[in-house]
């Protein structure tokens, strides 16, 4: 059997003051970018002017069957709790576990767990933050507007914005928002806030992100053939580390054979390995995991079925929504982890120490040659060799 090689564990176990200070910073970013979210509630929407006589504003208002607070616990504290109760359960593989010490696995686990928990967050964040500012820029009405409304009819005249059917009735104008005589604010104001819908959003970031993370950690992708096909055709495959290496005799490609885990098959001749078929290179996951990744999906799609049924929002807004939420789930999903199709399931590892807080223009990438090493160790090092 193929072994397995740990991640590089110097960046989670070295205690850099410098990176620690880096992380804390990104978490503070995503706290302040849900916080700006919820101060929009406390600035008034745009009041679009509408037509009393405008039928899809005039369903009653309902209970709502996911309120708020039901949301955010199905939404938020539920999917929390599901990702630490993964990693701490199946977080590294039990492969990985064998020969590697308990102090290294908990530390470990604990990479995971903070990576896990920071995509969720950016997630929920970013969907709420673009969610609630759009809401108040378009203050688009409900569809249950006018029922929080309770328009003066009594005295249209004096709140008419446009309209050409007075001829016909002066209800068949354009009003402005003073007509109501609703005295609650935050139900009226709330009643502008149609486009795009929060519930969409806010459960479409955190139930897509939850079974992308499932499908992550229990490897449940399509089947796909890796990159180097032309090195397999000849019966060549690439470790963990991409190093090329041998078939063994039951057509798995193993560090074993070679003797060595550095093993690379330019010291050796093609002669001795075996080609593995095509068909044999790959296999769909067992059926019940679409199970597991299916479900918080259709949490999702239940969660916003309730706001069209129960006159909350209009189709499109729901539609909207969900992109802002899928779109969010994807991007902070990426942001911390590996693609699921060829990350094995970890996350991405550490910013270099030196590069923690910027890479400036002209640099590759945050991860440097250097590693996690201070440049006083590396002049050390250098010096001893």
């Amino acid at each position: 059997m193929a072994r397995k090689t740990m991640p590089n564990l110097r960046p989670y176990l070295n205690g850099s003051k410098r990176l620690l200070a880096s992380y804390i910073i990104d978490w503070l970013v995503i706290f302040l970018i849900a916080g700006l979210g919820g101060l929009f509630n406390y600035v008034e929407p745009y009041h679009r002017p509408f037509s009393l006589l405008d039928l899809s504003i005039s369903y009653p208002l309902v209970e709502e069957l996911f309120p708020v607070r039901y949301v955010i616990l199905i939404c938020g504290f539920m999917p929390a709790g599901i990702i630490a109760v993964i990693v701490l359960a199946f977080v590294p593989g039990p492969a990985f576990c064998r020969n590697t010490k308990r102090a290294d696995i908990l530390k470990l686990k604990f990479w995971e767990f903070e990576k896990g928990w920071a995509g969720f967050a950016l997630a929920l964040a970013c969907a709420f933050f673009i969610t609630q500012g759009m809401k108040n820029l378009f203050g688009k009405p409900r569809p249950n507007l006018l029922a929080r409304c309770d328009p003066d009819l009594s005295n249209i005249a004096d709140h008419i914005v446009g309209g050409l059917g007075q001829d016909i009735s002066i209800r068949w104008t354009l009003v402005e928002w003073s007509i109501c005589r609703s005295t609650n604010m935050r139900v009226l104001n709330d009643g502008f806030r149609s486009f795009p819908s929060g519930h969409a959003s806010f459960s479409w970031a955190a139930m897509l992100y939850l079974s992308l993370f499932f499908c992550s950690k229990f490897a449940i992708a399509v089947p796909f053939l890796p990159p180097n096909t032309a090195s397999q055709v000849a019966g060549v495959g690439r470790s963990e580390n991409h190093e090329l290496l041998p078939m063994n005799n039951h057509g798995r490609y193993s560090t074993e054979d070679s003797g060595d885990k550095n093993f690379d098959s330019r010291d050796s001749t093609l002669a001795d390995v075996r080609p593995v078929p095509i068909r044999n290179r790959a296999a769909a996951p067992p059926n019940y995991y679409i199970i597991l990744a299916f479900i918080p999906i259709a949490l999702a799609v239940w969660i916003c079925s309730t706001r069209f049924h129960e006159y909350y929002h209009f189709g499109f807004d729901l539609i909207s929504g969900s992109l802002i939420g899928i779109g969010s789930a994807w991007f902070a999903f990426r942001w911390y982890h590996l693609p699921i199709r060829s990350g094995q399931g970890w996350a991405w590892g550490a910013r270099s120490r030196s590069r923690a807080f910027g890479i400036g223009v002209g640099t590759h990438n945050y991860v440097g040659e250097e590693g996690w090493e201070t440049a006083r160790k590396r002049s050390d090092i250098e010096v001893a060799a």
